[in-house]
This record gives C-alpha cells, sequence and structure tokens, in this order.
C-alpha cells in the first residue's frame, strides 16, 4: 500500500451515499475513501480508444474533477472501439462528447475541457491544476511529454498503450518508482511501430486496459492496494493471459530538468539530425530464426534490452547490448556471422538493426515480435 495521494473532502450527502453504496461496502474503502476520490482532479490526456473508457469508469467510480484533454473530433472509423461517443456526436470535438457521457452518469461531476493540443509549452501550467495525470494517447511525443512534465511535478503519471491484441499499462512516480523513460529509454525510430490506424486495434482491448488504468487511479487517490510502480502489465486479448515485466531506474540516466521539442525527440521533425531516414535491415521471423539455430548456423545473437529484463528471460547464447548503451557509442562484442537483434516485443530492436547498419555491418536483422514471440515457437531455446 501507499500514502493516499488525496485528502478526503467534506462528508457525503445521503445521495452520494446512495449512489456508492457498493464502493463503501467493499473492505478498506468504506467512506474515507470515497471521499478522496471526490476531491481528486485527475487529468486524462485523450479521449479516443483508452480516454473514452477511463474517463467514464472515473466518473462512475466517483472522482470528482476530471480534466479531458484532446484536440480531436469524432470520425465515424472511431465508433467500434470509443463507446463513449455516438454517431450524433460525429463531427463534435472528443471533448464535448465525452463530457456529454458523464454528465449523463454523474451530473455532479466537474469536467474541465481542455480543446487544445498538449505542448512543452502549455502542459506544465495545464498539470498545476489535477493531483494525477493518466496518459492515453497514441503517439509518442505526448507520451514523452507527459512523463516528462508529471516527473517535473512530482505527480503520479498512469500511461497505457494498445495495439492490435495487445495491451499494457504502468505507472511512474518521481520518488516512487522508476518512470517511462526507464522502460523505454529512447523512442523508436517513426515508423517501426504502426498506429492503431495502420495497425488496426481490437475494440475490446480498449475497456480492458482503460479499466485497468482507471483502477490504478482509484487505487493511488485512495491508497489501496499496490500501483503498478516498477512494473509493466501486459494483456494479450487473444491468449488472455496477461504477464508481468519488473523493471528498475536507470542509475546513469539523464536528469530531467526541462521539457524539450518532444517532436524533434521523437525524430518527426524534418530539421532535425537522426537516423530516422536510414532503411531499416529486414526483420527476421521467430520461425527462420527458429529454422536457422537448428541448423547451427553462425549467428551473433544480441540481446538490446535492459539488465533486468534479460535476467527475467533471454534466448540461449544471446549477448545483453542495451539499445542506450548501443546508441551511445558502445561497439559489439567480438565474433563472427550474422547479427541478429532482439528485445521484447521487436520495437527497440529495429531502431539497434537501423545504426548497426549504419555503422557498416552488412549482415543485421531485427527479430520480429522480439523474444515474446520467439518464446511461443521456440520455448527451449529460451532460459527463464
Amino acid at each position: 500500500m501507499t500514502e493516499p495521494l488525496v485528502e478526503p473532502g467534506p462528508p457525503l450527502s445521503p445521495a452520494r451515499l446512495a449512489r456508492f453504496s457498493r464502493q463503501l461496502m467493499l473492505p478498506g474503502f468504506g467512506e474515507l475513501a470515497q471521499r478522496r476520490l471526490e476531491a481528486a482532479r485527475v487529468l486524462v490526456i485523450g479521449a479516443g480508444g483508452l480516454g473514452s473508457a477511463v474517463v467514464p469508469a472515473l466518473a462512475g467510480t466517483g472522482v470528482g474533477t476530471i480534466g479531458i484533454a484532446d484536440a480531436d473530433t469524432v470520425e465515424l472509423s472511431n465508433l467500434p472501439r470509443q463507446l463513449s461517443h455516438g454517431v450524433d456526436d460525429l463531427g463534435r470535438p472528443k471533448v464535448d462528447s465525452l463530457a456529454d457521457t458523464v454528465a449523463a452518469t454523474d451530473p455532479e461531476c466537474r469536467v474541465i475541457r481542455h480543446l487544445e493540443r498538449l505542448t512543452a509549452t502549455n502542459l506544465r501550467g495545464i498539470l498545476d491544476g489535477y493531483d494525477l495525470v493518466v496518459d492515453g494517447s497514441d503517439n509518442f511525443p505526448t507520451r514523452y511529454l507527459t512523463n516528462d512534465a508529471a516527473h517535473l511535478a512530482g505527480k503520479p503519471l498512469v500511461w497505457g498503450a494498445i495495439l492490435r491484441y495487445h495491451g499494457q499499462l504502468g505507472v511512474a512516480w518521481r520518488g516512487r518508482g522508476p518512470g517511462y523513460r526507464d522502460l523505454f529509454p529512447v523512442p523508436p525510430a517513426p515508423g517501426e511501430v504502426p498506429s492503431c490506424e495502420l495497425g488496426g486495434v481490437l475494440p475490446s482491448l480498449c475497456l480492458v486496459v482503460g479499466a485497468l488504468m482507471a483502477t490504478e487511479v482509484v487505487k493511488l487517490v485512495t491508497g489501496l492496494g499496490d500501483p503498478l510502480l516498477g512494473r509493466v502489465l501486459s494483456y494479450d486479448a487473444l491468449t488472455a493471459r496477461t504477464r508481468e515485466i519488473a523493471y528498475t531506474a536507470i542509475a546513469d540516466a539523464d536528469e530531467i530538468t526541462d521539457l524539450i521539442d518532444y517532436e524533434r525527440f521523437c525524430g518527426l521533425d524534418d530539421s532535425s539530425e537522426s537516423d530516422a531516414s536510414a532503411t531499416a535491415p529486414p526483420p527476421i521471423s521467430a520461425a527462420e530464426l527458429l529454422m536457422r539455430l537448428r541448423a547451427a548456423e553462425p549467428l551473433r545473437l544480441i540481446d538490446v534490452r535492459e539488465p533486468s529484463e534479460a535476467e527475467l528471460v533471454r534466448i540461449d547464447g544471446s549477448t545483453l547490448l542495451p539499445l542506450r548503451e548501443l546508441l551511445s557509442g558502445a561497439e559489439l562484442p567480438p565474433g563472427d556471422g550474422p547479427i541478429v537483434v532482439y528485445c521484447e516485443v521487436g520495437i527497440r530492436s529495429q531502431r539497434a538493426a537501423r545504426e548497426l547498419a549504419r555503422r557498416g555491418h552488412a549482415e543485421v536483422a531485427s527479430l520480429d515480435g522480439g523474444i515474446q514471440r520467439f518464446a511461443g515457437v521456440a520455448a527451449d531455446l529460451v532460459t527463464r
């Protein structure tokens, strides 16, 4: 358990007691926890797939003030997974549609609409009015911006991400555990991770991950349970399995002292100097890697994850070289044969493969799907 984030508000009215009576009966909850929720001010970034699931869940739980930040309008393709919006909302700002959904659930819940694109210039001022922030955005510049702003403010961040059939979420809080940058020290190069528009997303996945994110908010506000600090919860909808990945702070990481140009940081600014335009070497599938290993071909397997991840699971015979070290100039250990780099799901390894190709390594490939996919087809070659 952690200390409650929010001091309790005034005693509840009879009507509020009746509304939340089922929660009040929970062991360890009671009226005091409900009063903390009533006094809580939560900023939700994104009113799309995750935001449209998180916001109604928070309102239904009794969070007193919810800020919604999004500059988009409702489109037809949103409706299958963004269930807080309907056909009548097409063309409307998502913050307005979502605010109406909250009003229909609990008119006493205060909704603050931030119909604007978040930047390094305005987010810190917006965040001043809230106790914690929930990041349900769908792009890396906003994710890093939100993490850094929350870190500088010393406020908890609940983040989530979804793509195709997979979702993940975690909690970052300066001084209480590692942050988003400790898990993802460098952003992927543009194009390495498809958007939901290009890669697709299972609609029900939004509800699952959004509900889990809302639960983390409740835990932080009330002090109940153990928040996902230093842990990432991963959910695979196709297998209905969850997996927990522990991670720690990077000891020698640069301190976050100010907000930066996150479009440039993520390689999305045309004026930035990056290797994003370099052609990524073709990936190698888990099945092909398995065949080559079974054939005893000479391969150099390089694990570009963090040491804490490698301690949990690794491919036999691989050498650890974290991506942050590689991008800082570290050389590969001596060896012969084609190079295969891998990470957890195949995102960081693509960046590593591009960097090695830039250095002149002719035979290099990234393991598509990472160790998660490889473990599914070659469990006997994976050490846990």
